[in-house]
């Protein structure tokens, strides 16, 4: 597999950019830096099946786009590509002459009230507290089979945990066996006699155990595995300590520290975002580097409440469709024009670069 590290050694790399709160001003103490960049894979490789549309690093600080996915994404005006283009000169660490032939005009269009938009209204759903389960931890143990058993003794329905106890019951004695046409329903047998398979074989079993029952056996209770709700514990118990092993400690503490229940930081990109498509409607042009970097950190410090975040955004989102109206921007970019420019890239790029036309 390709590699950052590998893919600057080869040479292939024709565009590299500090981006990110550092680019847009945002920056704190804490801040990450995060470079982007447009590399160009050797003609070898575009003709084969080998084709690579985009190489990071393992935390995805570090992200380059082969230059026909860039300017795919720069087509359907993606937000994160299109300021890439328009980052400030101090935050460019290297720019191949080949690269100067992508404008931002040939690109910008009214798909950016869409894509804007709907970028930042992705972060809203992100930033919500109960969504990124910051105010909502699991336990550090996943939950066993046993916890989703419940047993009916013909009169009331208890936890296999509570019938156990209350009967006084070995877990290990128990057995079970499967009730034909009841979904995940099975007779329960106790035994000191009978070695029973007890309700899962281990800790970390993902069904219960079935045993062989002799004939004639009596079963005591029904039991009912609700085998659903525990798949459904378990993909979010790895969702849980997914996040646990990648979040940023920093936005993490944060969060806690201003209480608000929301990632702040994910608030202040919606605001960056919809303020940002409304400079293009209006100036048509892209503003990367923030003018109103007290008000975007303040969200960031949790300042606001999140319904109140909500609604102001509510309020600039709906102002969107009569700017882009009345903007002179075209309805998308011309894709005849830009596949042109691809192409005109390319050929430039691999006859001033002859050691790059061949994999090396």
């Amino acid at each position: 597999m390709m590699t950052t590290d590998e893919l600057k050694r080869r040479g292939w790399l024709i565009f590299e950019v500090i981006s990110g709160s550092k680019a847009y001003g945002l920056d704190t103490a804490t801040s990450d830096t995060d470079i982007r960049g447009v590399f160009v894979l050797p003609q070898t490789e575009l003709y084969s099946l080998e084709y690579i549309p985009q190489v990071s690093n393992e935390t995805n600080d570090i992200v380059y786009y082969e230059l026909k996915r860039f300017i795919e994404l720069l087509s359907k005006n993606n937000p994160n590509i299109l300021e890439m283009l328009n980052i400030p000169d101090r935050f460019v660490l290297f720019r191949h002459p080949v690269m100067n032939r992508l404008k931002t005009d040939l690109f910008l269009s009214k798909l950016c009230e869409r894509s804007f938009a709907n970028y930042a209204y992705t972060q809203i759903k992100k930033a919500y507290g109960l969504e990124k389960k910051i105010m909502n931890p699991m336990e550090e143990k996943r939950k066993a089979v046993t916890d989703f058993c419940f047993v009916y003794t013909g009169s009331k329905v208890l936890s296999l945990p509570d019938f156990l106890q209350k009967n006084n019951l070995e877990e290990s004695r128990v057995g079970l066996s499967a009730l034909p046409h009841l979904k995940d329903c099975y007779n329960l047998y106790y035994s000191h006699e009978v070695a029973y398979a007890g309700i899962a074989r281990k800790d970390e079993s993902n069904d219960v155990a079935v045993s062989s029952v002799p004939e004639g056996e009596t079963p005591l209770a029904l039991l009912y595995f609700n085998k659903d709700g525990y798949s459904v514990h378990c993909r979010k118990y790895r969702e849980y300590q997914d996040w646990i092993a990648k979040r940023n400690e920093e936005r993490y503490k944060t969060t806690l520290e201003h209480g608000r229940k929301y990632d702040s930081k994910n608030m202040m990109h919606v605001f960056r975002l919809l303020r940002m498509a409304k400079e293009i409607a209006i100036d048509n042009q892209i503003s990367v580097w923030r003018k109103d970097r007290d008000f975007l950190l303040d969200i960031k410090s949790g300042k606001y409440e999140y319904d109140q975040l909500v609604q102001q955004a509510e309020e600039l989102k709906h102002e969107l469709p009569a700017l882009y109206a009345q903007s002179g921007l075209p309805e998308e970019p011309d894709m005849v024009l830009v596949n042109n420019l691809l192409i005109e890239m390319r050929e430039e790029y691999y006859k001033t670069n002859e050691d790059v036309k061949t994999k090396n």
